[in-house]
């Protein structure tokens, strides 16, 4: 059974808080002494608890001395190497995070797109509306499958003579012109539909100021100009 998530914070029950106080400090001597002998490792632990006058030490005085010793003949640069207070723990969870969130759009993007192409190719029109983010993210997506089919293609062609590659690459070249010119034709037809909406906007004075297409068009001799999926 898992453990219940425990929300880091000040106990403020005095008795709670000593009979945690009492229950972590044993856990640790413990996990100390475990990570000692386990790892063959120099380590020791220092507690100051406020109704004590003294504080609590493991393994021994001797031996907190002797690790603090050896930790202070290092250079200071590997003293603070790994060291970490309670800001840069946050700062760096934080980060974390962050990045975690960011692969997921990233995914969640991507997964569109595929669908948006899955949905174009099957219907052979713009499905809903489709604005000019998702227009390049489909052209890139469309060009790097055309890309990996052509190279997959390649693969398996035996390589026994140039012919037979150079057919292989005609044909894929070929279709990918062909899809290319699919594509296009319904990029076109909804930019169409763009223009014309814009040109009807009252608050666009009713003039056609949308730019030409062939500026949206990214796809030229092979090179990918808009948007990157890392």
């Amino acid at each position: 059974m898992a453990r219940k998530k425990i929300d880091l914070a000040y106990i403020t029950n005095d008795a709670k808080r000593r009979a945690t106080l009492k229950k972590r400090k044993t856990g640790l001597m413990k996990k100390m002494d475990e990570i000692s002998t386990l790892c063959g490792i120099e380590a020791c632990a220092v507690i100051y608890s406020p109704n004590e006058s003294q504080p609590e030490v493991w393994p021994s005085h001797l031996g907190v001395q002797k690790a603090l010793y050896k930790f202070s003949r290092m250079p200071e640069m590997e003293q603070s190497k790994k060291m970490m207070n309670q800001e840069s723990f946050l700062s760096q969870s934080i980060m974390k995070a962050t990045e975690q969130l960011k692969k997921q759009q990233n995914e969640i993007k991507k997964k569109e797109t595929a669908l948006l192409m899955s949905q174009c190719l099957s219907t052979g029109n713009l499905v809903g509306n489709v604005n000019m983010v998702k227009l390049d993210d489909l052209s890139f997506m469309i060009d790097q499958t055309l890309k990996e089919i052509e190279e997959n293609i390649l693969k398996t062609k035996p390589r026994e003579g140039t012919s037979t590659v150079g057919n292989g690459a005609g044909v894929v070249n070929g279709g990918q012109a062909i899809v290319e010119d699919h594509v296009q034709g319904m990029m076109q037809t909804n930019m169409d539909g763009m223009q014309q909406n814009w040109s009807m906007n009252p608050f666009n004075g009713g003039g056609n100021e949308m730019p030409p297409f062939e500026e949206f068009n990214n796809i030229s001799n092979g090179i990918w100009n808009g948007p990157y999926f890392p």
